[in-house]
C-alpha cells in the first residue's frame, strides 16, 4: 500500500512540480513552494524526502499572440534560449497532515540573439547561478494514514530574492563606435526577480480504480514589488520603449490535470496530463510597470516513474500545443496614443526534458 499510495502521488504532482515547462522566454524558471510535494503524503512526523529535478529547454518558435511568426527562424532572426535548472527540494513531515518544504534552485542559461548585438551579428549572453529559493508549508485536508483513495492539500510559501537579479554578460556592437559593452542580461535569463513573492497553491488526487487515478494542482504566485531598478536598454531600440527600461517584479501561475495508470505493483507507472501557465499582463497586488513579456502556454504532458524501495526516477517529456504572447501594458497604451495596432512578441519551446531522483529519508514506518 505504502509504495503504491507513493506512485500515485509522484504522478500526482510532478506536473506541480516542473511548472512553466513550456519554455517561453516570457516565463522564467520557477518551481513549486511546495519543494516535491509529488511524495508529500509519505511524509509523516519526523519523516522526509529530498530530490533533485533537471529540467532543459531551448525556446526559439516566435509568437505576437497566438500567430507564430515563422520567418523569424527562416530569415534567422529568431531569439533562442537554452534553459539548464536544478532545483534541489527538501520536505520535512511534521505529522499526518502537516508538513515543510524547501526548494533551492540553480540555474544555467545562454541567449543567442542578433537585436541585442546590433542587428548585424550573432551573439550570445549567459547567466548562472542560485536562483530565488522557496519555503513553504503544506496541510492535508485528511490525515495521510487513512486517505488512501483521495486527499487534497493546501501550500502556503515565500519566494526569496536570492537569485540574482542584475546578471551581467558581454554585449558586441552596442556602445560607442560599435564598441563592446557589459550589460544586464534579458528579464527571461535573469536568475531572480529582485523580490519577496508569496505562493498559494493546491494539489489533490482520486483514486479511480485499483491502479488508475485522477490529479489536478495549481498555484498562483504573487510578487508585490513593481520593479527591480534593473536596466533593460529597450529604450535605445526604440524610443516607444522608455517606460520598459526597467525590469518588472511579475506574478506567475500554472494549473494542470491528468491520469496516472500504475503497472507491476506498481514499480512502473505512466501519467498523462495537461497544463496550462504563464505570466498575466498586470499584477494581483503591487504595480505593474515595467518590462515584462506576459504569455501563456499550454502543453500535452506524458510521464513515466520507476519505483525501488524509497527511490524513485520520474521523467516528463511536456510538449506545447498552445502558445499566445498578449498584449503587455506598452503594447495597449503605444496603441491608444497612436491608434496604431502594436503588440510584442515571445519566443516558446517545442518541447522540454523533465528528469528527477527522490529519496526517502527515515523510518517509513513513521509516516503511518
Amino acid at each position: 500500500m505504502l509504495r503504491k499510495l507513493l506512485a500515485t502521488v509522484l504522478l500526482l504532482c510532478i506536473p506541480y512540480i516542473y511548472v512553466f515547462a513550456q519554455g517561453c522566454v516570457a516565463i522564467k524558471h520557477f518551481s513549486t513552494c511546495s519543494g516535491n510535494p509529488n511524495s508529500s503524503l509519505q511524509t509523516g512526523k519526523g519523516y522526509a524526502l529530498l530530490s533533485a529535478n533537471y529540467r532543459y529547454f531551448k525556446s526559439f518558435r516566435h509568437f505576437r499572440g497566438t500567430h507564430e511568426e515563422p520567418d523569424r527562424v527562416a530569415n534567422g532572426s529568431e531569439v533562442i534560449n537554452y534553459s539548464h535548472s536544478l532545483d534541489l527540494n527538501l520536505t520535512y513531515g511534521l505529522g499526518n497532515r502537516a508538513f515543510l518544504t524547501a526548494n533551492l534552485p540553480i540555474v544555467y542559461n545562454e541567449r543567442s540573439s542578433l537585436y541585442e548585438h546590433g542587428r548585424s551579428e550573432r551573439h550570445s549572453s549567459y547567466s548562472q547561478g542560485l536562483a530565488d529559493a522557496r519555503i513553504g508549508f503544506g496541510y492535508w485536508l485528511k490525515d495521510i494514514s487513512t486517505a488512501h483513495d483521495a486527499n487534497m492539500s493546501i501550500n502556503l510559501g515565500v519566494k526569496l530574492p536570492t537569485g540574482n537579479y542584475e546578471a551581467t554578460s558581454t554585449f558586441y556592437n552596442v556602445g560607442l563606435n560599435g564598441a563592446e559593452e557589459v550589460r544586464p542580461v534579458d528579464q527571461s535569463i535573469q536568475p531572480g526577480d529582485g523580490g519577496f513573492g508569496i505562493t498559494l497553491g493546491f494539489q489533490g488526487f482520486k483514486q479511480l480504480g485499483t491502479r488508475l487515478s485522477v490529479y489536478g494542482s495549481g498555484f498562483y504566485l504573487s510578487n508585490p514589488k513593481e520593479t527591480n531598478g534593473t536596466r533593460t536598454f529597450r529604450e535605445t531600440l526604440n524610443p516607444i520603449l522608455e517606460n520598459e527600461s526597467i525590469m518588472s517584479v511579475t506574478d506567475q501561475y500554472s494549473l494542470s490535470a491528468g491520469l496516472s495508470y500504475s503497472f507491476f505493483e506498481p514499480s512502473i507507472s505512466l501519467s498523462l496530463g495537461g497544463r496550462f501557465e504563464g505570466i498575466p499582463v498586470k499584477d494581483v497586488i503591487g504595480g505593474s510597470l515595467g518590462f515584462r513579456r506576459p504569455g501563456m502556454a499550454g502543453s500535452l504532458d506524458p510521464g513515466v516513474t520507476y519505483m525501488k524501495d524509497q527511490m524513485m526516477f520520474t521523467l516528463n517529456v511536456p510538449v506545447v500545443f498552445y502558445r499566445n504572447r498578449p498584449q503587455s501594458l506598452t503594447d495597449l497604451e503605444t496603441e491608444r496614443l497612436t491608434g496604431s495596432p502594436r503588440a510584442g512578441d515571445a519566443a516558446f519551446a517545442d518541447y522540454l526534458i523533465n528528469f528527477g531522483l527522490t529519496i526517502g529519508l527515515g523510518n517509513k514506518e513513521k509516516s503511518h
